[in-house]
């Protein structure tokens, strides 16, 4: 049963106390800290209060420690290390580190920007591992479960989420992408000629329709959509090898036209919306960790270094 209220104690006493320990001396030890003399005497009758003991006894030679002091200023010295390390700034040295990164996002977004942040990793953050994990139809509700540490999407919350956070890494126009051989590849697309191609269209829940759908209801057009994908990896085979358009961020395109028989063409005028902006979420509870600060860090300086889109 303890003997005292710890909740009563001011936790500034125990810095009054060590000086006072280490000093021996009520004057010195207000004058180390800036403080009159009276003040330290006052503290110094509070915490003989608190501890029921003398604490500081006066010899021919000037103060020593009462027995009760001499068993207590180890532990104090051990107590206020320890809440020195508790409020001190945590320091990160990526190259000693041997955390674990979990990202969700959409397979070949990931690519436009991890495998950039894994060679980083390798060189400077060697212990350092990276997990990639599917993403569900709501990464942000993988985020608030603490699933995962980051989410790349283009999407935005359906509500406002107050624990998110966000940068954005990139933005770009969405494009075009069709076969070579595609009957539109060698003329300008109209709304018209768009619409009554057929298309395919890479949905992560497989349900709805895209955003292009309403875009084209907004000029009286409708379009067909044969083929639902879920993910890009496929889109290459499908679009090379049929007469299937499909609308895509222009970085994403570019990337899965790469070494192929397809072709990107700019989508018309009366079709084009506002830049596709690639965002990368975090949740609160991960917003001062150093190692994520890091990984963030990374992140916006290899988006910055990423080429610049060609001109369509």
């Amino acid at each position: 049963m303890r003997e005292m209220n710890i909740d009563k104690l001011d936790l500034n006493l125990l810095l009054l106390l060590d000086r006072l320990l280490s000093e021996r001396h009520v004057s010195r030890a207000a004058q180390s800290l800036g403080l009159s003399q009276p003040a330290m005497s006052r503290a110094l009758a509070r915490l003989r209060q608190v501890f029921n003991d003398p604490l500081l006894v006066r010899t021919a030679q000037g103060y020593d420690l009462s027995a009760r002091a001499m068993q207590i200023q180890p532990e104090l010295t051990e107590i206020l290390n320890s809440l020195e390390f508790l409020v001190q700034k945590p320091v990160f040295d990526p190259r000693a580190d041997r955390g674990v990164i979990k990202v969700t996002g959409l397979d070949l977004e990931l690519t436009l920007y991890l495998p950039q942040l894994m060679q980083r990793m390798r060189h400077q953050a060697p212990g350092m591992r990276l997990e990639i994990l599917r993403q569900e139809d709501d990464s942000f509700a993988m985020l608030d479960r603490n699933e995962v540490h980051f989410s790349l999407s283009g999407l935005e919350p359906k509500v406002s989420v107050g624990s998110l956070h966000r940068i954005q890494l990139d933005q770009m126009p969405a494009v075009c992408l069709m076969s070579a051989n595609h009957p539109l590849a060698n003329q300008a697309l109209t709304p018209e000629s768009f619409a009554a191609a057929a298309h395919g269209l890479v949905s992560i829940t497989g349900r709805g329709p895209g955003y292009m759908d309403q875009v084209l209801e907004n000029v009286g057009l409708k379009r067909e959509v044969m083929l639902r994908l879920s993910s890009f990896m496929s889109v290459a085979d499908y679009c090379e090898h049929t007469d299937l358009l499909f609308t895509l961020p222009q970085r994403l395109a570019e990337r899965i036209a790469a070494g192929r028989a397809l072709l990107l063409q700019p989508l018309p005028v009366e079709l084009q919306q506002p830049p596709v902006r690639f965002f990368f979420y975090w949740h609160s509870r991960h917003h001062h960790d150093p190692r994520m600060a890091w990984v963030r860090e990374q992140l916006v300086d290899i988006a910055r270094q990423l080429p610049p889109l060609i001109q369509r």
